[in-house]
């Protein structure tokens, strides 16, 4: 059992890191905007505030072993290629925020939601989709992406960024397979609450650690 903080547990594949990590017997934290607006699991303790204010992560870290984030932008819609609606760096911002704070507390573990082709994994990627983000609303998205990566490394915790590739609201299919970046070519997607089950199981198992795996689900 483990004292788990969740940033983004009202999120698509938020809540699903919120279910798998009570039913696995762990105390959840989750700092939300609106705990009236989530259906959070029995057993999950929803803390209102934001991770762009130091403060609130404060409050919400006390007690905790480690912080799960799968923070990321807003887009105007659920088209990949909307604009974001998030402000500027947020998820950098907000990295930056729970990692001042995890050194405060002694908390050593944080593993996040990244994705594919983003930080040192973007020399894997293809030059046509390296042009076309800088020439899209993707831009925004990978530039605040390329910031956490950089923020975590520079911290120094055991941290993991799990690179993902496209998401998909399917039922749980299992297993994942991970591999860093350009050593294996990884399937198209990967479903939400596999994401959350591989998020968990590298805190749960101490793996990937300092590492930025890509994942997928087998056949996707």
């Amino acid at each position: 059992m483990t004292n788990l903080l969740v940033l983004g547990g009202s999120g698509r594949t938020g809540i699903h890191v919120l279910i798998q990590a009570v039913a696995r017997g762990h105390r959840v934290r989750a700092l939300v905007r609106d705990p009236d607006a989530v259906q959070a699991p029995v057993g999950v303790e929803l803390i209102r505030g934001t991770p762009s204010n130091v403060d609130d992560i404060r409050k919400a870290a006390q007690g905790s072993e480690a912080v799960v984030s799968a923070l990321n932008n807003s887009r105007a819609s659920d088209n990949p290629w909307a604009k974001s609606v998030s402000p500027p760096m947020f998820m950098t911002d907000a990295i930056r925020n729970t990692l001042t704070v995890m050194g405060e507390q002694s908390i050593r573990r944080i593993v996040l939601t990244s994705t594919q082709n983003s930080g040192d994994g973007r020399d894997q990627a293809n030059p046509a989709f390296k042009a076309l983000v800088k020439l899209s609303n993707l831009k925004a998205t990978f530039d605040d992406h390329d910031g956490v990566d950089e923020v975590v490394r520079a911290f120094g915790t055991d941290w993991t960024l799990v690179r993902v590739v496209l998401l998909a609201d399917k039922p749980l299919v299992t297993p994942v397979w991970a591999a860093e970046a350009g050593t294996e070519k990884p399937g198209r997607r990967i479903n939400r609450g596999d994401l959350a089950g591989f998020l968990l199981d590298t805190v749960e198992q101490g793996t990937w650690i300092r590492k930025a795996p890509v994942v997928w689900n087998a056949g996707g």
